[in-house]
């Protein structure tokens, strides 16, 4: 069972503790059925002294019971106003199970957890929430949201983020339900988030590029997050997928069939902040600027480059559905490219890598994170010697290590970065521009958020640059692992390597055979006073 970290429960055990703070919990399906059936659950907290929500979660019912628990940590320090941060003295729930699992992740903090049969507070109010999910109008109406869905399935299978990066803007002229131009964004470039951004007009596309360069805090990333003016498409992964238990870089979302995502929509304006139910004619609207933009992107496939954004410019006449009750039965809207404020984002993003440029200068050692490919699969693993005198003659082979080292233990310690035959080509000749390797090292790094420790795995280039090429979970089977690692880096006297290899599908991925490994840049091993580098602490920024 996992428990609550001891520097967790010290911080919990200063809340104040009413004596008579008696708070209900249980997690029920809502009566809500969203793709393909799929129902969500409610987690609820309530405290029944004071007949107020504490805290109210929606999750994947296949979420575990570790779901429970987080929304009770947010019930106690993070209640809604006008409740005061606090812990129950009591605990009452209606399931056993729920009751002994709580017991156990609890046992440090004085709460008793007791079990009822029946809890009236929770009953009224599931009761209640059921009745105003009924009546609630869908997100999108029903006869605009096969038109929306097959929209965004066609975005999805041509890929723009595959050509484009974010800053590369390109304008759909609709003139059309008070919307002149759309001014467009294409995420999914970097492999973290995908979708579409749908800016209603370019002053707030730059504003909102230029406040995520000016503030560094969640708290202002987030404000300049709902002050966007725009239309956004997202895809993720269906929250039912069995492919949902699988790390994240098991899951490369891309590589994924339609069937597997599911696509978002919403609206996200200064004064009414984020929304996901699409009104009026907002819904024929974006499948217009969505259809315009698929047979743009089809088109322009071989034109569209993140090196040379040239400009392009297509008319397309786009059939209206019948259900959309206008007038005329398709619209002409004009799609083009906009190269000179490409230019001017770029150049906003240059400036700030200059001015991160100095403080590096200033401040002593940077660690980049631009070298690994997105979605490379990193590991830690020993190559034997055997395998070592294999491949040395078929891959690029950088050696630094003494020969009186070599046969020493069970094998050399390397760092494997496996990727797609491209992107391992373009990482080679980025270390030979960059005068090699120097060094592989790992630092401590913190999640201030869930207060979690991870590995950071880092490698110094000859020219002295540090790069990330991987955030490992320090879970008992990798610290097994880099125990390993370590031990046969000291029989080595602290050489080790970098293995580059290709191999991203069948049997290679995650396990490169002899024939899929590219380069092998031997390297010394950089302790933590080697590196340099101060306490590393992990921010987020998600659409």
């Amino acid at each position: 069972m996992i428990t609550l970290t001891p520097s967790t429960c010290r911080r919990l055990q200063q809340l104040p503790q009413p004596g008579e703070s008696i708070w209900e919990a249980d997690r029920r399906i809502i009566p809500i059925s969203l793709k393909e059936g799929f129902q969500p659950e409610c987690i609820l907290w309530v405290d029944g002294s004071e007949g107020v929500v504490r805290s109210m979660e929606m999750v994947n019912p296949q979420t575990g019971p570790e779901a429970l628990v987080r929304a009770l940590l947010k019930a106690m320090e993070a209640p809604p106003a006008p409740s005061q941060p606090s812990r129950p003295k009591k605990i009452v729930v209606c399931d056993r199970e729920i009751q002994f699992y709580l017991r156990g992740v609890l046992q440090d903090l004085d709460i008793d957890i007791e079990y009822r049969p029946q809890l009236p507070l929770i009953e009224h109010l599931f009761q209640q929430m059921a009745e105003e999910v009924i009546q609630q109008t869908p997100h999108v109406a029903p006869k605009y949201l096969t038109f929306l869905s097959k929209s965004a399935e066609k975005i999805w299978q041509v890929q723009p983020w595959q050509n484009l990066a974010e800053h590369q803007i390109i304008s759909v002229q609709l003139n059309q339900w008070d919307i002149e131009k759309f001014y467009v964004s294409i995420l999914g470039m970097l492999g973290e988030e995908y979708g579409i951004l749908l800016y209603r007009s370019l002053d707030s596309l730059k504003q909102f590029r230029q406040a995520l360069l000016d503030h560094t805090t969640m708290e202002d990333i987030e404000s300049a997050l709902f002050h966007q003016d725009c239309f956004f498409l997202t895809f993720e992964l269906k929250p039912d997928s069995p492919l949902s238990d699988l790390a994240e870089e098991e899951c490369i979302l891309e590589l994924l069939p339609w069937s597997e995502i599911e696509a978002s929509f919403g609206v996200i304006h200064p004064l009414e902040g984020l929304r996901t139910t699409l009104y009026d004619r907002e819904p024929v609207a974006m499948m217009v600027a969505l259809e315009a933009l698929h047979r743009f992107f089809k088109s322009t496939r071989n034109s569209l480059d993140t090196e040379s954004f040239e400009s392009l410019s297509q008319r397309y006449r786009i059939s209206l559905p019948k259900t959309a009750e206008e007038s005329k039965s398709s619209l002409l809207v004009k799609v083009e490219t906009l190269p000179e404020v490409s230019l001017e984002l770029d150049a906003m993003m240059n400036d700030l890598e200059e001015d991160e440029e100095e403080e590096e200068d200033l401040d002593g050692p940077f660690l980049h994170y631009d070298l690994i490919p997105d979605n490379a699969l990193c590991r830690l693993d020993i190559l034997s010697w055997a395998t070592w005198e294999q491949i040395r003659e078929q891959v690029q082979f950088y050696p630094t290590a003494p020969d009186h080292i070599r046969g020493v233990g069970a094998g050399l310690p390397v760092a494997i970065v496996q990727t797609s035959k491209r992107n391992a080509k373009t990482l080679i000749r980025d270390l030979e521009a960059f005068d090699g390797l120097e060094g592989i090292g790992f630092h401590v790094g913190e999640d201030p958020y869930t207060e979690t420790t991870f590995d950071l795995g880092i490698i110094q280039t000859g020219d002295g640059d540090l790069y990330l090429f991987d955030e490992f979970e320090v879970t008992s089977t990798y610290q097994k692992n880099r125990q390993n690692w370590d031990d046969q880096c000291r029989k080595t006297q602290g050489y080790c390597a970098l293995l580059i290899a290709m191999g991203m599908r069948g049997e290679s991925r995650g396990n490169p055979k002899p024939k899929d490994m590219l380069a092998l840049f031997e390297a010394k091993f950089l302790s933590i006073e080697d590196l340099k580098l101060g306490i590393l602490q992990k921010t987020r920024f998600s659409f």
